[in-house]
């Protein structure tokens, strides 16, 4: 099965679907409404990040949940949107990237499905390169790029920005971390397509809004449907990969 996070302006996948069923899954962690679709005859279970409304800020979402819930539908390949204002020039507003790194300053999350044992994944290929592939074939991207992950809600300031630039940053975004390196240790494919929405504070020269998101997401909604209709059509869930063996010589 398929595995589609979505963030803003992906909601209307479930109205292009053949079919869409909901169903809640219970978790260790909480309980998951996720949508269960039919696209070119292959299961699909979407989960939306933020919950309908988007009413879950990023600080507050059940990472865990969210990720528990699609192992235990049989998801083996996940692909998440991300909002993401960009320290990069050549990753100007209206982009989609795939990162291939990340560096995450958030900080109040749990991050780990094992706290009471010792395992410890490899992230040199933090992002599913298998994936990777398939969206560079399924649409218009750019890849390659570090994700900072900072936990948010408010945007950052000007010196944190300048500060990632010097650490090798392009993307800045709020939801990326735990959601990766979960899914590594549930031994699931995944990778993101970043929505560059803005420059990031500094960069831009006006104020950063939540509106000035929405906006860039909405005249980029069509192209990203299309983008992850073609990665649906594209990909193989059966295909094996490093991804689904994480675990291999992980565990003490």
């Amino acid at each position: 099965m398929i595995g589609i996070i979505g963030g803003s302006g992906v909601y209307e996948i479930t109205q292009k679907a053949d079919k869409c069923n909901k169903k809640t899954v219970k978790t260790d962690y909480g309980e998951v409404e996720v949508s269960i679709l039919e696209i070119f005859n292959k299961t699909v279970a979407f989960l939306p990040r933020h919950a309908q409304g988007h009413s879950i800020p990023p600080h507050k979402i059940n990472y865990r949940a969210n990720i528990d819930a699609l192992k235990q539908l049989g998801v083996t390949k996940i692909i998440a949107t991300n909002s993401v204002g960009s320290m990069n020039t050549e990753m100007p507003p209206g982009s989609f990237v795939i990162p291939n790194d990340f560096l995450d300053f958030s900080q109040d999350r749990v991050k780990t499905f094992y706290e009471d044992k010792v395992v410890h994944i490899d992230v040199t290929e933090a992002y599913c390169p298998q994936l990777k592939e398939i969206l560079n074939k399924s649409g218009d991207v750019l890849l390659g790029g570090t994700y900072v992950c900072t936990e948010g809600p408010r945007f950052e300031t000007p010196a944190e920005i300048k500060m990632f630039k010097m650490l090798g940053g392009d993307l800045v975004g709020m939801t990326g971390i735990p959601e990766v390196t979960l899914a590594r240790e549930r031994e699931m494919c995944y990778n993101s397509i970043c929505i560059v929405s803005n420059y990031a504070s500094g960069i831009s020269p006006q104020e950063l809004t939540i509106d000035e998101v929405f906006e860039m997401v909405k005249q980029k909604e069509d192209d990203l449907l299309e983008l992850i209709y073609n990665f649906i059509k594209n990909v193989d869930d059966t295909k094996d990969c490093m991804c689904l063996h994480a675990l291999d010589g992980a565990e003490v």
